[in-house]
């Protein structure tokens, strides 16, 4: 393995009110793959914007190749051959591949206007050379997510890139995306890259990293070799306890119909139907998994369903009530709870305190209103009541939304949503970036609204968490339910096959 590329030693970063790094030495070998494992909230991305030039620390150093150096801001990191892949795709949705890979990097003629067909030729040869099958001439508003991510990892590549450092990069990707990415970074340290991985999935750990630093709190813990180590050590050193796989729950007793919905039609904004005439049922005191691969009209059902977006035909009726193309407050006030996919584009208002964010649903009812007047002092009581209770690390619950770790805003989101305890919570990748102890915790919230007589649409492209969770699966194909089955009934590769369109596995049961 070679020396050390990056290190750093000794890193203390602090904020208002808050020690986000102290005192944590992390050591990169040349072409390994490490992890950075820690719990929501506990520095991970913070200690990586420091070494990426976003933040500077407060105390420590930072040597690349053993050489002492100061990273003031991401171009020094570029220069250095560090290159960063955000959760959050930085990138401009009007603009093609390739233009995004070189805005600020742009190739000119000898007239001075930029290069593009220079720039797409050598895009083109990144991505054959290093598998990533990207169109460069392709419109990122067109692209899926798991494209997008790639054009992000060209980006960094195109910049000369040595060391890479993936933020979640897993969390937003369906499985099928989560194995081809795996695949993109094997080759990257054939290629003699290196790589720290932050990430909260230990399967991914396990697969794909040589040595994982664990942190905690904002505290180094320890750095295990990978090999030596296996999946439940992994989760008690980052979260400090026992953590249960397995989540315990009586067998479901469904009793009357809550939604009930009857050959919808719902198109998407290129006004292709995607929701084909689709049936469901799903009863108080019972929950549904809807298993499906990504693009099969899952989040258009859920949209139609919330009042998103206007269905076509068919209806939606919410305890024998037609709620079909009613607005979204009209919708949340029936009964409906919605923990959406997109928490930064249906879920927060990101530069509204966390507070407020909590209250986004009933801010016009009492107490929290009173004759179009905010109570904050009412507001901010019942934050504070939700933050404690579902664990939202947060410096206060004036801090804005938008400071907060992608996985504390996804807590803030469900606290309130659950709270309300409507007789529907519909849960879209409820878990997407949280940490093991944080999935442990959202579980169980959902098992407990089930227990009270609620309904529950799981909607996850974690299929352990489908088949963990769910009383009943729904496979969901093409716009329509092509099975329901048992998740003690089935098994993993039989979910796949259903989701791929065969229907000889297992019917309908």
């Amino acid at each position: 393995m070679g020396d050390y590329v990056v290190e750093m030693l000794h890193i203390r970063k602090e904020f208002p009110g808050i020690v986000a790094n102290d005192d944590i030495t992390i050591q990169l070998k040349k072409g390994e793959i490490h992890a950075l494992l820690g719990e929501n909230g506990a520095g991970k991305s913070t200690l990586m914007n420091v070494l990426f030039g976003l933040y500077q620390p407060e105390k420590g150093e930072i040597r690349v190749n053993g050489e002492k150096v100061n990273i003031t801001n991401p171009n020094i990191a570029n220069d250095l051959g560090i290159g960063m892949v955000h959760q959050h795709f930085m990138l401009v949705d009007t603009f093609t591949v390739t233009q995004n890979i070189i805005l600020g990097s742009e190739p000119t003629k000898k007239s001075g206007k930029i290069n593009l067909k220079k720039a797409e030729k050598e895009v083109q040869e990144l991505s054959d050379r290093y598998g990533l099958k990207v169109d460069p001439a392709a419109k990122i508003s067109d692209i899926s997510v798991g494209m997008q991510q790639r054009a992000e990892i060209l980006k960094t590549l195109y910049r000369g890139a040595e060391v890479l450092i993936f933020d979640e990069p897993t969390a937003v990707l369906t499985p099928q995306e989560i194995n081809e990415l795996i695949e993109i970074m094997r080759s990257l340290i054939k290629e003699g890259k290196s790589i720290i991985l932050i990430t909260h999935k230990l399967k991914e750990i396990m697969e794909v990293c040589d040595r994982c630093t664990v942190i905690r709190k904002g505290k180094g813990i320890t750095t295990v070799d990978v090999k030596d180590s296996n999946v439940t050590e992994l989760a008690s050193l980052m979260v400090g306890r026992d953590v249960s796989f397995k989540t315990d729950k009586l067998a479901a007793e469904p009793k009357e119909v809550v939604l009930k919905i009857d050959n919808l039609f719902v198109k998407d904004s290129r006004k292709v139907d995607l929701v084909k005439g689709l049936n469901l049922e799903l009863h108080a005191g019972e929950i549904v998994g809807i298993a499906g691969v990504d693009g099969n009209g899952q989040s258009e059902l859920i949209e139609a369903i919330t009042g998103l977006v206007k269905s076509e035909s068919g209806t939606i009726k919410l305890n024998n009530k037609d709620i079909t193309n009613m607005t979204p407050r009209k919708v949340t006030e029936s009964g409906v709870g919605h923990i959406p996919q997109d928490r930064h584009k249906y879920g927060l208002v990101l530069d509204y305190p966390i507070g407020e964010n909590m209250v986004l649903q009933t801010y016009y009812q009492k107490p929290f209103s009173k004759g179009g007047v905010l109570n904050f002092k009412a507001i901010y009581q019942k934050a504070t009541k939700l933050i404690k209770e579902y664990d939202v690390r947060t410096p206060s619950e004036h801090t804005k939304a938008r400071a907060l770790s992608g996985g504390n805003q996804q807590k803030a989101i469900i606290s309130r949503e659950v709270d309300r305890s409507p007789d529907l919570l519909i849960a879209a990748q409820p878990t997407r970036g949280l940490d093991v102890g944080a999935i442990e915790f959202i579980h169980r919230k959902l098992i407990e609204e089930r227990d009270k007589g609620k309904a529950v649409l799981l909607v996850s492209f974690e299929l352990d968490e489908i088949m963990d969770v769910s009383d009943r699966i729904a496979v969901m194909f093409d716009g329509r339910i092509v099975a329901n089955v048992k998740p003690e009934e089935t098994n993993e590769q039989e979910l796949g096959l259903l989701m791929a369109g065969s229907t000889e596995s297992a019917g309908d049961k």
